[in-house]
């Protein structure tokens, strides 16, 4: 096999100096200073906890630097674990048929589900796993935090698998490459650009929700992780205007710091997978990339570990294919048959425990709950169906001619991306101060006020999805459509929008999907004593979550998978089938 034919590796890229000098000192000084903080904060992570007594938090600014690292350090370990799941569980549905028809409807369930109803159903199950260790409450928050960014990341990189041109498929099969080959030289890079772009909305999203991941208020428990979110959602319940505004600066400047010094650098350097046969004239850039290809000690690292794992790696995967067709082919039929009725018993006993389980929260439902409050709880549902809707409608509207004008700017890119990861990243809560007072002084009804605050949580998965649909357009096919006098609309109808499409699908999947989720905050705006209900399904999860009603808590979750489930399959599903069949580079 032609090794010229795989994109050069990292290692080859770089290009380092002659001996080490001040760019390795600070590198050096950097991975000893992060290994020291991730010794003490894990440290701090398994001290004794006492769920009758929890620990009080503290509003003292001099302890943000300490809360912050706390909450990234949760943020990074809950991004790490989505990411393993985006690569296990996207790689599988997209390439078996069987699995996609189980697996795809089960993550548009996850996805619904919202996370107070997670912590309600695992924050008891990780105490009673470690008990009197406070690991129990982290791991029930980095669980949290999880799945408000997995879901995002899973979706787009399934997409970005199945939307891979053919000629590099049929390539990859001239070239008999296996599996771990195929994925790592191909399915791999193809779906860089997406990647990136989803990954900082996902850990966004993390942002979003992470003060109801470390203040957890379910079951009739109130406990306060050490964080950054617990912080802002104490200076919210305290109304101390003052520790919520060195919470919110505290929070932008770490925004912008790993923006800088993680985002951007991937950003410009996924560039290279950019499928196009003619080179962009401005590409996106980062200073820290452009410092880290100029140091000795990373090059080096990067030349003999990456030249030593890609071997590794390669002899395992040729290892594991030959050991695969020797079973395959040695294995007599009754054998086989064997462990597919193993395979088959294991899926029947899971499904049986699975109704069993449901029967008996069904019945505890109907023990419990009138036939009139199901019904209620239903009509919630619809009003807040309606809330996302508009939220879908107006933030693609707004925001699609927005995102494709950012993705075609490399240059307006390098402005708008820390600004757009802020706004992504920034808690409603933090904002309630000021909007809950202008709900207030306006008149304006919390049930129209909650779509903008919905909003404002969700909207940005469209901007960041069309971003990136838009920055994966080739060079040559935007050149191509300027030699044709390409303008305006026949510009967006010819090129853009068939670009952009499946990029804007799951943009859209999963902000409707994230605005289910995100009801539960913009359907209850408080600060200090005024507080403002709206009607709906969020609000009333979140209510209920409070008290601990169990039969509540499990049918209004019911409610909201079947309503998200119901309308994926209805509308997204055919539009996913229809990006796959007409708008793919091939």
């Amino acid at each position: 096999m032609n090794a010229r034919a795989y994109p050069q590796t990292t290692a080859q890229q770089l290009e380092p100096g002659s001996r080490l000098g001040w760019i390795d000192a600070i590198v050096v000084l950097a991975v000893f200073v992060l290994l020291w903080l991730l010794v003490v904060l894990t440290g701090d992570m398994r001290v004794r906890f006492d769920e009758l007594h929890p620990p009080p938090l503290s509003l003292d600014v001099a302890l943000i630097p300490y809360y912050t690292a706390r909450t990234v350090l949760r943020m990074f370990i809950a991004f790490a674990a989505a990411l393993l799941f985006t690569f296990t569980y996207g790689y599988v549905a997209a390439k078996s048929t069987r699995a996609r028809k189980v697996m795809l409807p089960l993550l548009d369930i996850l996805q619904s589900v919202p996370v107070l109803g997670f912590l309600s159903i695992t924050v008891t199950g990780f105490l009673a796993l470690f008990p009197g260790s406070l690991l129990g409450v982290e791991c029930a928050s980095i669980f949290a935090i999880f799945t408000a960014q997995a879901w995002n990341m899973t979706f787009g990189f399934y997409h970005s698998l199945i939307t891979i041109p053919a000629e590099l498929q049929e390539a990859a099969s001239v070239y008999g490459m296996n599996r771990w080959q195929r994925f790592t030289k191909v399915e791999l890079p193809s779906s860089a650009i997406g990647l990136m772009w989803n990954s900082m909305m996902s850990f966004g999203g993390g942002w979003f929700f992470v003060a109801q991941s470390e203040a957890i208020s379910v079951l009739n428990k109130n406990i306060k992780l050490p964080g950054l979110g617990s912080y802002m959602a104490g200076a919210v319940e305290a109304g101390d205007t003052r520790a919520a505004v060195y919470a919110i600066v505290a929070m932008i400047i770490t925004i912008v710091v790993l923006d800088q010094v993680l985002w951007r650098p991937l950003v410009a350097w996924a560039e290279k997978f950019k499928l196009e046969q003619t080179e962009g004239k401005d590409s996106p850039t980062s200073w820290m990339l452009n410092l880290l290809r100029r140091s000795y000690v990373l090059a080096w690292f990067s030349h003999h570990v990456g030249r030593g794992f890609g071997h590794t790696s390669q002899r395992a995967s040729l290892l594991a294919s030959d050991l695969t067709q020797t079973i395959s082919g040695r294995t007599p039929p009754p054998i086989k048959a064997l462990l597919r009725i193993a395979m088959w018993a294991l899926t029947v006993i899971a499904v049986a425990w699975l109704i069993f389980d449901a029967i008996d929260i069904a019945k505890e439902i109907r023990t419990d709950m009138t036939g009139t409050e199901m019904l209620h709880v239903v009509w919630l549902g619809v009003l807040t169906l309606l809330r996302v809707a508009a939220m879908s409608v107006i933030a693609t509207l707004i925001w699609t001619p927005i995102g494709v004008w950012i993705g075609l700017r490399p240059r307006v890119a390098r402005v708008a991306q820390p600004l757009a990861q802020i706004a992504a990243s920034f808690p409603v809560n933090m904002t309630f101060p000021f909007i809950v007072a202008f709900f207030i002084a306006t008149h304006i009804p919390i049930n129209l006020g909650s779509v903008f605050l919905m909003a404002l949580g969700t909207q940005w998965y469209i901007l960041f999805n069309v971003i990136a649909g838009a920055m994966a357009i080739p060079t040559d096919l935007r050149e191509a459509a300027t030699l044709f006098g390409l303008h305006r609309w026949r510009l967006w109808k010819t090129l853009i929008i068939p670009a952009i499409f499946p990029f804007w699908v799951t943009g859209a999947v999963t902000a409707t999907g994230g605005a289910w989720n995100a009801s539960i905050v913009a359907e209850v705006a408080t600060w200090g004593n005024d507080k403002l209900v709206a009607d709906g399904l969020g609000a009333y999860i979140a209510q209920v979550t409070e008290k601990g009603d169990q039969p509540a808590i499990y049918f209004s979750i019911v409610v909201m998978a079947l309503f998200v489930v119901a309308i994926n399959r209805v509308v997204w599903r055919r539009l996913y089938d229809l990006a796959e069949r007409r708008f793919r580079l091939d």
